[in-house]
């Protein structure tokens, strides 16, 4: 069983001549044509998508963690300190009514049916 990989133009804009796989001198195993348009290789698995061992994503996801984690301990320092400034603005605020400058009064019964009409 072999296949064949059409020419294309590489992510240079070089052309690569078509090939068949398995190559010569590649892994027998490789009998499918994969890749995408601007670049296709050999591979044992028809629904591979990258030329590359899966190894590399580990690096990734170690990576991804350490940057979730440091974000994680970020906002949740930063949520703790918001709840401890709230608890002392509100313990610090005087017990008392505060003065607002304005003072009510209740209008007369007069003053209020006297309108002229």
């Amino acid at each position: 069983m072999s296949a064949e990989c059409s020419s294309y133009l590489s992510a240079d804009k070089v052309l690569v001549s078509g090939f068949s796989c398995p190559r010569t001198g590649g892994d027998a195993r490789a009998v499918y044509c994969c890749g995408f348009e601007d670049v296709k290789y050999c591979c044992d698995d028809p629904h591979s998508f990258f030329p590359y061992e899966h190894s590399y994503m580990w690096w990734l996801s170690v990576g991804a963690l350490v940057g979730l984690s440091i974000a994680a301990v970020v906002l949740f320092a930063f949520i703790i300190t918001v709840c401890v400034l709230c608890y002392l603005f509100i313990s610090t605020k005087p017990r008392s009514k505060l003065d607002t400058g304005l003072s009510f009064q209740m209008a007369d019964s007069e003053t209020r049916g006297s309108s002229v009409c």
